[in-house]
């Protein structure tokens, strides 16, 4: 029975990083999407200030993790790019966000 809990717990814990990990990669692209819109549409004779200000603010880490947690964030994330769910780049960027935070 214990056998069956941590592995129960496991998949919680992957299913949870890999919910964490695509939202923030859907809040990016949408951040992306919403970038490109605003050059495209934006008038030509607009001040560069004006268009710096239509980018999206930085997705922020929370803070306040213990060294526990980033180790487990960190192997999930491993797993997920061993998995294929991301790319290289994508790990490198999760990664530095959670030895940041």
């Amino acid at each position: 029975m214990p056998g069956l809990i941590r592995g129960v717990a496991r998949t919680a814990v992957v299913a949870g990083t890999a919910t964490a990990v695509s939202n923030r990669v859907s809040r990016r692209q949408a951040g992306r999407w919403a970038q490109q819109d605003a050059q495209e549409y934006a008038p030509q004779s607009a001040p560069a200030p004006y268009a710096a200000q239509e980018a999206p603010p930085p997705a922020t880490q929370p803070s306040g993790l213990s060294s526990a947690d980033k180790i487990d964030q960190l192997k999930e994330l491993g797993e997920l790019k061993a998995q294929g769910v991301l790319t290289e780049e994508e790990f490198q960027e999760q990664k530095r966000a959670v030895l940041s935070g």
